[in-house]
């Protein structure tokens, strides 16, 4: 699910038009990271940091965020300094790994990917919109921290960095209810689940 200006026209206003790549940060021993210790195809070592799924490489020492369901990312053209982030994009399916330190993500939907992941894909390749009538007007999208705090939703989100979350993927991990025959051993990072919910 992409949005932002398709015809390029709107006023960036003060911001800039092109932004230096953010694909990867420098590893570093105050950056957060959970591993997990399941093995994955598109980065040595994967886990989470404050709460997004993330790789990490000790080889290059580079650390980056993955791009799992509900991820928001910021488009851009061929040139790697090119996004602007006037164009936002959020995971809305499987998850496409292969763009992990390619673009630039930027957070994560908490509330409300029901609502993106329903919206009606476009006639052309890849769900893209062909004509103008099949747009689909996002009236608003908004970070948590710019919404008053009188109108903010109270939420509560379980942290990656504590034992029931380390829990909750080994149950995710190794399922052991009747229905499960075989116990699968071992859990993609983007199907561990990331836990949201109003606070009570």
């Amino acid at each position: 699910m992409q949005w932002g200006d398709p015809d390029g026209k709107r006023s960036l206003g003060e911001a800039k038009d092109k932004l230096p790549p953010e694909f990867t940060v420098k590893m570093t021993p105050s950056l957060p990271f959970e591993p997990l210790q399941d093995r994955d195809g598109y980065a040595p070592e994967v886990g989470f940091s404050q709460g997004f799924p993330a790789g990490r490489n000790p080889a290059t020492g580079e650390a980056w965020l993955a791009h799992c369901y509900g991820m928001v990312g910021a488009g851009r053209g061929n040139d790697a300094d090119s996004g602007s982030g006037a164009e936002l994009y959020v995971v809305s399916g499987h998850a496409p790994r292969q763009l992990d330190r390619n673009i630039a993500l930027v957070g994560r939907v908490v509330k409300g990917m029901e609502l993106l992941a329903t919206q009606p894909r476009g006639s052309g390749p890849m769900g893209f919109y062909e004509k103008a009538e099949q747009y689909v007007p996002i009236t608003s999208v908004l970070v948590a921290a710019d919404v008053p705090a009188a109108e903010r939703e109270n939420l509560e989100i379980l942290r990656t960095d504590t034992e029931r979350f380390r829990q909750l993927v080994e149950a995710r991990r190794n399922r052991r209810d009747d229905w499960y025959l075989v116990p699968a051993g071992h859990i993609d990072l983007c199907n561990v689940p990331l836990v949201a919910r109003p606070r009570p």
